[in-house]
This record gives C-alpha cells, sequence and structure tokens, in this order.
C-alpha cells in the first residue's frame, strides 16, 4: 500500500498572486503545473476579484480641499451626536433646565476643540509622516511608553466603528420610523442595521477599495452644507419668531428629572461631568490628519495645519449651532435612540414647506457617520501593522491580503466592533463609556510628547508651543480621569482594567522578539568572526513513526520517514485502548509493513508525558538524533478545527523541547489524495487498455503530428511564439545548451545557498513560456534583484536537471510596470 502512493507529494501548495500585468504568466505556471485551486481560495477569488501584484500599490496625494473631505469626516460627523449626548445626562437630573445648561456645557467643548486643534498643529509642524499621536510618544518617550498611544488608538479605531455606525443607524430609523415595525428585527432594528453597515464596510475594504476618492468627500461636504443650511434657517426662523419647540414623538424620551440642587453641590457637579466627558465624544476623529500627513501634497505640514484649523473651525460651527437649536426647540433625546435631536431639529426647522430638507440631512448625517466609520478600516490595519513592524504585535498583522489590503487587521477590526455592537444593542449612549478614554488619552500623549520636544529641541518660539502642548496635554488627560471615574459602572471599568493588560502583553510579546532577535544576532556576530557553526554529527539517527491507526495517512508518513533515511526506524502505538490496539496490529500485519511495530501500555492516557519520556530515553545514547513523525489526516479548515484536537501539535511541542530531537508533522488530505490515486489507477487501466488494443490492430491513427514532450511548448511555426523576438530576446522555452543568448523575465524567487567555502546568489527567472536559473557565484545578495523584480539577463546557456540556467551572467534591471 505504501508503494500506491509514491507519487503523492508532501510538500504544500503555493498560490501565486498575479495581477494584470502577469496574467499571461501566471496561466502559463498553471498550466504547467496542473494544481487545481481549493475551494476557499475559488470562493475568496469570486468575492474580492483577482489578486493584485505589489506594483498596483499606487500612492495617491491629496490636495487640501479632498483632504479636508476625505480626513476629516471622522471629526466632523462628531456632531451629529455630541449636543444629544451631553443632553442624555443633564436632562434626567435637572429636567427642562437642561436646555439652559447645554450652552454653557458646550462652551467648554469648545474650547477643548480649540486646545486639541492647536496641539495637533504642532504635531503635523514637526511629524509629517504618519502614525500621530504613536510616533510622537515613540520619538519622545521611547517605544515602550509609545504603547499606551498605541492601545489609545486601536482602542480609539475599534470603538468608533461601533459608535459611527449606530449613529448612522439612529439616522436611518429616524427618517423612516417604520422600519422598529418589521417583524423580528424591528425591536433590535439599529443592531441589525449596524451589523449589516460594518459587514459592508469589511467586505468592500477587504476588496482594496481606497479612502482617497472623491466618493468618500461628497458625504462631509452634504452633511457640512445641510447642517449648516438648517443652522442658519433656524436662526432666521428664530429671529422671525416662527421656531417653535419640537411636538412629541412615539415612544419614551428619557426621565425628566426635577432637581433643586445648587450648581455647587456633589450631585450637580458629577451630573456636569457626565455631561462634559459625554460632550467629550464631539472631539473625536481631530486627530485623523495628523495620521495622514504623509497622504497629502507638499508642502505637506503647512498643507495639514491649515487643514486641522478649517475642520476645527466647522466642529466647532455645527456644535455650537446644534446645541443653540436644541437649546430653543427643546428636543429630547429617546430611549430607543430615535429620533436622534438632530433629525428633530431639522424637522422643525424646515417644516412642511421644505420637508425635504429634512430627508436630505438624514441622509447626509447617515453618509457621513458610515464614511466616518469607514475610516478606521484603513487606519486600524495601518497603525496595528505599524506597531507591529516595532515588534509590539503579532507580525501576521503587517501581511497584506489577497487585494493587497491589510486584511488581517481588517478582520480583527470588525470582530471586536461587531461585539462592541450586539452587547450594547447599537445605542450609541451605551458605547459612549467605551470610548473617550481611548481618545483623550491618544490627545494627551500627543500633548505631552510635544511639550517635551520643545524643550528639547528649543526652536524658535517653543515656549509658546510648549504651553499650548502642555495645556491640551492637561485638558485631555483630566477628561481621561473624569470619564474614568464617572462613566465607571457604565462599562468603563472595561477598558479601564483592558488598557493597562494591553499595554502589558505588547511589552511582553516585544521582549520575546528581542530576545529572539539577539539569540540571532549572536549567531550571525559568530559567523561574521569566521566561528563555523557546531558540526552535527550523529553516529545515530532514530525515527520513531507515532501511529493511532493504520491509514493513507500513516502510510504517507512512513514513506517520508524512509526518505530521511534513518540508522534505526520503528512504529509506535500508545495503548489506552485494548481492542483499537489490537486492530492496529492486525492492520499492521495485514499490510506487510517490514517496519517494527511497538506497543506502549499508557494507562494514564497522558500521550504527551508518554511521549516526552520515550523520546528522552532514546536521546540519552551519545551522538543519536531523535525525529518523531506524526501523521494527521487533513479536512476542510472549519471541519478541521472541530475534528481535531491538537493531540500532533501537543505531542511535537513536547518533543522539541529534548536535546537533539524534533518532531515533524504530516499533514494528508484524504479526499485529494484519494481522488488522485483514483484517477492514476484510471488512467493506469486505460493504458493497459490502449496497448491491448494496439495489439490487436483495433487503434486508427487519425493524425500524423506528433505530441510535444510534457512541459514544452512548440517553439516558433504556427500556432507558437516566435523563439527570437526583435530585440534579439529569447523565449525560455526555446533555449538550448551551449549558446549565449538573453532573455527577459520576472524574478519569481531568490534564494542562497552555501557551495564548499563559497555561496551562490540564485534567482528564478520566468516569462511566458517557462522558467531560468541565474546563479551568481559569491554573492548573497544583488540590490534590486528580488522577487517580483523585472530583469534582462545576458549570457551563457546550460542545461541542468531543474532546467535551463545561466552562471553570472551580466544583468540589467527592467521597469516592473512594462
Amino acid at each position: 500500500m505504501a508503494d500506491e502512493i509514491s507519487g503523492v507529494g508532501l510538500a504544500g501548495t503555493g498560490l501565486a498572486n498575479a495581477g494584470q500585468a502577469n496574467t499571461a504568466l501566471a496561466n502559463t505556471a498553471l498550466a504547467d503545473t496542473a494544481l487545481p485551486e481549493t475551494f476557499g481560495y475559488t470562493l475568496k477569488r469570486k468575492l474580492l476579484g483577482p489578486p493584485l501584484v505589489n506594483e498596483q500599490m499606487a500612492e495617491q496625494r491629496l490636495s487640501r480641499p479632498l483632504a479636508l473631505g476625505v480626513l476629516s469626516c471622522d471629526g466632523i460627523s462628531s456632531a451629529a451626536y455630541g449636543t444629544e449626548e451631553m443632553l442624555i445626562e443633564m436632562i434626567q437630573v435637572v429636567g427642562l433646565a437642561a436646555f439652559t445648561l447645554i450652552l454653557p456645557m458646550t462652551l467648554v467643548v469648545l474650547a477643548g476643540i480649540a486646545l486639541v486643534v492647536l496641539s495637533y498643529r504642532e504635531v503635523v509642524s514637526v511629524y509629517t509622516r504618519a502614525g500621530g499621536s504613536y510616533v510622537v510618544a515613540r520619538e519622545n518617550f521611547g517605544p515602550r511608553v509609545a504603547q499606551v498611544a498605541a492601545v489609545a488608538l486601536l482602542i480609539d479605531y475599534t470603538v468608533t466603528v461601533a459608535v459611527q455606525t449606530a449613529a448612522g443607524s439612529a439616522a436611518i430609523v429616524s427618517a423612516f420610523p417604520q422600519l422598529a415595525n418589521i417583524p423580528v428585527i424591528g425591536p433590535q432594528i439599529l443592531t441589525a442595521i449596524s451589523v449589516i453597515a460594518v459587514l459592508i464596510m469589511c467586505y468592500g475594504n477587504l476588496r482594496g477599495i481606497r479612502e482617497a476618492g472623491r466618493a468618500f468627500a461628497l458625504p462631509t461636504y452634504l452633511f457640512t452644507g445641510s447642517v449648516a443650511l438648517m443652522i442658519v434657517v433656524g436662526l432666521f426662523r428664530e429671529v422671525s419668531g416662527g421656531l417653535h419647540h419640537v411636538s412629541a414623538y412615539p415612544g419614551v424620551t428619557y426621565h425628566i428629572g426635577h432637581s433643586t440642587e445648587g450648581l455647587i453641590s456633589i450631585g450637580m457637579i458629577y451630573m456636569l461631568a457626565k455631561a462634559f466627558a459625554n460632550g467629550g465624544s464631539s472631539l473625536t476623529g481631530i486627530e485623523a490628519v495628523s495620521n495622514a500627513v504623509g497622504a497629502l501634497r507638499p508642502p505637506e505640514g503647512r498643507n495639514a495645519r491649515q487643514i486641522l484649523i478649517t475642520q476645527g473651525s466647522i466642529v466647532a460651527f455645527l456644535i455650537a449651532g446644534i446645541s443653540w437649536l436644541a437649546h430653543i426647540t427643546h428636543a429630547i433625546p429617546y430611549l430607543a435612540g430615535y429620533p436622534t435631536v438632530l433629525a428633530q431639529e431639522a424637522n422643525v426647522v424646515f417644516g412642511s414647506d421644505g420637508h425635504f430638507m429634512y430627508f436630505v440631512v438624514q441622509a447626509a448625517t447617515a453618509l457621513i457617520l458610515f464614511t466616518g466609520g469607514n475610516t478606521s478600516f484603513s487606519g486600524f490595519p495601518f497603525l496595528a501593522s505599524f506597531v507591529a513592524t516595532d515588534s509590539f504585535l503579532p507580525r501576521w498583522l503587517t501581511k497584506r491580503g489577497h487585494r493587497l489590503a491589510l486584511s488581517n487587521g481588517i478582520i480583527v477590526l470588525t470582530v471586536v466592533s461587531l461585539v462592541l455592537l450586539i452587547t450594547t444593542r447599537a445605542e450609541v449612549n451605551g458605547l459612549i463609556p467605551f470610548y473617550a478614554i481611548g481618545v483623550f488619552t491618544g490627545f494627551a500623549m500627543a500633548g505631552f510628547g510635544m511639550a517635551k520636544y520643545h524643550k528639547r529641541v528649543k526652536e524658535r518660539g517653543w515656549r509658546r508651543r510648549r504651553i499650548i502642548n502642555g495645556t491640551a496635554a492637561v485638558y485631555t488627560a483630566v477628561v481621561v480621569l473624569i470619564f474614568a471615574v464617572v462613566k465607571f459602572t457604565e462599562g468603563a471599568w472595561v477598558i479601564v482594567i483592558i488598557f493597562p493588560v494591553l499595554v502589558y502583553l505588547l511589552i511582553r510579546l516585544n521582549r520575546e522578539y528581542r530576545m529572539e532577535a539577539e539569540v540571532l544576532a549572536t549567531i550571525g556576530d559568530r559567523r561574521a568572526a569566521g566561528v563555523p557553526p557546531r558540526p552535527t554529527n550523529y553516529r545515530r539517527r532514530v525515527v520513531l513513526i507515532f501511529v493511532d491507526d493504520v491509514d493513507l495517512a500513516t502510510f504517507a508518513a512512513i514513506r517520508y520517514a524512509r526518505g530521511l533515511r534513518p540508522t534505526t526506524m520503528r512504529a509506535v502505538h500508545f495503548v489506552i485502548d485494548s481492542a483499537q490496539a489490537e486492530k492496529v496490529r492486525e492492520k499492521w500485519v495485514t499490510f506487510g509493513q517490514d517496519i517494527p511495530l511497538e506497543m506502549i501500555d499508557t494507562p494514564d492516557r497522558r500521550l504527551t508525558r508518554a511521549s516526552l519520556e520515550l523520546v528522552s530515553r532514546e536521546a540519552q545514547a551519545t551522538g543519536t538524533q531523535v525525529t518523531v513523525v506524526l501523521p494527521r489526516r487533513g479536512y476542510a479548515p472549519l471541519l478541521g478545527r472541530l475534528l481535531h484536537d491538537r493531540t500532533a501539535d501537543k505531542i511535537a511541542s513536547v518533543v522539541s523541547q529534548v536535546p537533539d530531537s524534533a518532531a515533524t508533522i504530516i499533514p494528508f488530505d484524504v479526499e485529494s489524495r484519494v481522488h488522485l490515486l483514483h484517477a492514476r489507477q484510471s488512467e493506469r487501466l486505460a493504458a493497459q487498455d490502449g496497448v491491448e488494443q494496439l495489439k490487436h490492430g483495433t487503434v486508427t491513427v487519425k493524425s500524423k503530428e506528433q505530441p510535444t514532450a510534457a512541459g514544452t511548448r512548440p517553439q516558433g511555426g504556427i500556432g507558437g511564439p516566435p523563439a527570437v523576438s526583435s530585440n534579439g530576446v529569447t523565449a525560455i522555452a526555446a533555449l538550448d545548451s551551449a549558446r549565449k543568448a538573453s532573455i527577459e523575465g520576472r524574478v519569481k524567487a531568490v534564494e542562497i545557498r552555501p557551495v564548499e567555502n563559497n555561496c551562490v546568489f540564485e534567482a528564478t527567472v520566468a516569462d511566458a513560456t517557462g522558467s531560468l536559473t541565474a546563479m551568481f557565484y559569491g554573492r548573497t545578495n544583488i540590490p534590486g534583484v528580488e522577487p517580483g523584480a523585472r530583469l534582462r539577463l545576458d549570457g551563457k546557456v546550460s542545461m541542468r536537471k531543474g532546467g535551463p540556467a545561466m552562471i553570472n551572467p551580466a544583468y540589467e534591471l527592467l521597469p516592473k510596470d512594462e
């Protein structure tokens, strides 16, 4: 049976990413190898589109008007719910007096906006690359302290998605309250809309949509224009005496309190602190410009400062106007989250004569809120990749996916934001406690970092700048403390606990990465000093094949183990069930294996402990290396997670701790291998039938054309590409030995191999007809020669087992976009 699967390979299948420029080459490669695509990849390709290559990562520089629309949507959209969040806290205590207190509370929030804008003006003046408060903290406090800013920003981005989509959903239901009457999902309509919106954002970003587009700037200008018009019309109607209080809507409002305590009482101070903390949500998004300074047209610093001032002015105007209209119209927040205060104001301001403008305001509000939430789908993955590059987050967050998006970060953000939306039922007021701590911690880190920078550099006007940044830092730090105290029982305790834990975990992960880097550096120093690696002169090589059953996976593991050419090889079965052990023994005898099978009693069923003891005993002998081979049946990814108990991984983990021992897991995809074996047997039978027919003279030859050899193409002539093009470039498939030639192609892979006392740098270059290996002796690196680069090679061709090759050819780097 082991011979039956001798043709079944054990290597994993690689997926080649190919863009439009590589279509012909990719199709040729797939045709030559005839490797079928997995169902998962086929489905991903249909959903996300064809893969993109690295050369298609285009960088778009934004003009000021476009950048204002694209980068300010998060900050400007906060005006849609800032006033309402302050009213929610005040109206439950002081009742209708909240519509008077909203004005001084708004002034305090506007002062905070001014301080944060002025502080970030200094940030973008100095740090003209992306990163925002994380880069400021890292450059001024070091990478470890910077993780406080990193965690703050990651939390900010995550909660922004939830808050913005929840507020956008409330705007939709405010315009169409009939949605709340839909059977089954009506009571959860905000959650349903929010979840759908987040999934659409996730899908769009996985496909590779770009923020830097005119379509993403439109909602910002539409919202700003429509709400500004509402404010102006409202002020005009107030002056003319035509503006009245809002009418009652169906639904339950927040409880209207009747407190008569003075403003200096503890209860009132606590209420004002909670209202101030809620109003602080209006400051979110202001930092977005600092995170994308590098995307602006030169001069980046000056353009960023102007955009910040414009954004801050717009946010201040909108918040002030909405708060004033709330003061006049007495728009009361509702428990269900809709109709929103902004929707009530638009309805009463435009009235029946201009009622279509009510729907314009609601549509613009929903659009900018969803667009503002979408900004996190570029900010979060980029920041996570940035932090992972500094070795404080797992490195898989730096990898780009099928469409060049940072897919892992997008998926993590989607999952966490959906959890937040579902647990809080997509209520903005329920999400606010998770919001401001992360946002304002980032503000504070940026302010303190810039204050330290000014003190260290002492540039012109540094004292004034230091006062601005220091004041903004203190202001935002106070907001963090207030929020942590007054919102602790409402959900802020989660962030208060998670925040330091995440910071600790990031620093701990970095410690592991640094230890690994130090070990590698030591090895590199030893090699540079001429110290040879420790020779592994094992006199005895023992291979143990752990057998749970006798099946195709076991035979594949045996075949692999034979290839290791061990001194001693035997199979081992740990007996935890006597009946199963007897079945294994009978199968072993039936299939005639020439490898001894050892049965080891394991009454306590501790397979990992028994494995450790066995390998330790074998490895005790001097000059002995032990390799444990673990067969594992493969299943579809989801099914595999349900069926596998990860026993092989656990055994491999403990075996790897024993000196001079190693463990190898051999995955075996039963379904695909069985189909392959069945197809080969069918082909063998068909071939035998063909031979029998030829013997009896029953086969008629219909064509005199001879088939080409496997893996080759017609070289020149009808139906095939020309062997040599007009510029002297020869197709790789047309190369033959012992002559000079010129070829052009794309580097598919590079490899560095030791050769006696030297080394060779190998590059595999492919065109639309085949591939060639270029070998450069005595080189470990050639600048520019990397996977994806295009080369022209000139040299003498030699034919080797792996195909045509050139030794030390002349090379020329070609533009990638040809």
